[in-house]
């Protein structure tokens, strides 16, 4: 059993405006915080390639559950006090988090896992999850502007539908509906719909979720700033690229298989083929997004998990509030 001591950050930059935590310390701010998750449910929301374990989950996830927790009952509060000096009924308006990173550096497993965690919490049992995959354009919108090679970068997402989505969801609607986005057509699931109906947290989670370039296109408000709190999931580019070879080959043998799959094609590869053909994709397209898009964001978010090459989490910064 692990003995908690009271923790002090490991190093305090003068000029930083993070608070620098190894991960021995940080897994001592899980207090008395129960793991609630078991094995099998772990099976379910791991990622492909991505063997994070239950020893993962209790020195990071849970005191960042903890964390979130705190965060969460403490604006709920501010919420109640902000009606009752308004003299209205308390509205349900929902704690938004989002979630940044490269392509496969895990984002969506983090989602999951930490959705799993707070709907654990009484205070806030219902945890909406929406990826901004679902506000890329169509394929036949990309095709039409000539985007689908810059897939993934932001003029490729409906922005303008993606903060109206989140404008209704923070103005206390009780039904907001979300486009689905399918990984097997890559592409955009006519007439389909995830509907977000007042969950006390909504963690939102996509690649350039913290990213602010579209205002020099004239736009005024960001994704981010319907954020309550913001994670970013960082590693060194070599590694992510690994990462992501690693997880197409493993695509190659599994879902690429179906027929129905945008890309099928690639299941006909040699192994030799396939790792070459990653790697180009890397270079032409993933690499440039992560250096020009996703990266320069990274220090706006208020937590940013810095991880190594097995996928766990070796350093954690914390913004000072």
């Amino acid at each position: 059993m692990m003995k908690l001591l009271p923790v002090t950050p490991v190093d305090v930059e003068p000029i930083s405006p993070y608070l620098r935590f190894s991960r021995t310390e940080w897994a001592s701010l899980r207090a008395s915080t129960p793991l609630p998750l078991t094995e099998n449910d772990l099976v379910t929301l791991r990622g492909i390639n991505e063997d994070i374990s239950l020893d993962e989950v209790a020195w990071i996830y849970l005191p960042l559950s903890r964390l979130l927790n705190l965060y969460v009952s403490a604006i709920q509060s501010l919420h109640k006090a902000t009606d009752t000096f308004l003299g209205h009924l308390p509205a349900k308006v929902p704690y938004i988090i989002g979630i940044a990173g490269s392509v496969a550096v895990g984002k969506s497993t983090m989602a999951r896992i930490l959705q799993a965690l707070l709907s654990r919490w009484p205070d806030h049992p219902k945890v909406d999850l929406v990826t901004t995959d679902g506000f890329l354009f169509p394929t036949a919108v990309l095709e039409k502007l000539g985007l689908m090679d810059r897939k993934g970068f932001p003029e490729s997402y409906d922005q303008r539908r993606l903060v109206h989505f989140l404008t209704e969801i923070k103005s206390g609607k009780r039904e907001v509906g979300a486009p689905v986005y399918s990984h097997l057509l890559y592409d955009i699931i006519p007439d389909a719909e995830q509907v977000v109906n007042q969950p006390d947290v909504l963690i939102v989670e996509g690649l350039n979720v913290l990213q602010s370039a579209h205002a020099r296109r004239g736009s005024r408000i960001f994704v981010s700033d319907f954020f309550d709190f913001s994670i970013y999931i960082d590693a060194d580019e070599k590694t992510i690229e690994n990462w992501y070879v690693s997880r197409f080959l493993k695509l190659r043998e599994t879902v690429f298989r179906n027929p129905e799959s945008y890309f099928n094609r690639y299941a006909q590869l040699t192994r030799e083929e396939a790792t070459a053909k990653a790697h180009s994709i890397w270079r032409q397209i993933n690499g440039p997004n992560l250096r020009d898009n996703i990266q320069p964001t990274r220090e706006r978010a208020q937590l940013i998990l810095r991880k190594g090459t097995g996928h766990s989490i070796e350093e954690v910064r914390l913004r000072k509030l």
